[in-house]
């Protein structure tokens, strides 16, 4: 009988990297002083951080999308805006992954 062990390593990938910028940001936000649209913001990006929108990317990016146009239309402080901006990036690297077939 054998056991399932934990892998000793891990790679680092798009999609890890995607992770931690979606985390990164909904604490940035949680973090903040309050701002207008503040709870807004926050369940949208807890629905992209949703199993459905991970198994759907393109969902992930129409929420994302949403977040973006929420945000320009605020006052949202500028560390929040830079976290937007590195989602953002680092989704595109996900779908250029995806392309080149390092994704699965």
């Amino acid at each position: 009988m054998t056991f399932y062990t934990e892998p000793t390593g891990y790679e680092k990938t798009a999609l890890s990297d995607l992770q931690g910028a979606w985390q990164n940001l909904r604490n940035e936000v949680v973090e903040a002083r309050p701002f207008p649209e503040r709870e807004r913001i926050l369940f949208h990006i807890d629905e992209a951080m949703s199993w459905e929108s991970v198994r759907n990317l393109e969902q992930m990016r129409n929420t994302l999308l949403l977040i973006q146009n929420i945000a320009a239309q605020s006052e949202v402080p500028d560390e929040v805006r830079e976290w937007i901006k590195i989602v953002k990036q680092d989704l595109d690297e996900v779908f250029a992954a995806l392309e080149e077939g390092k994704v699965v």
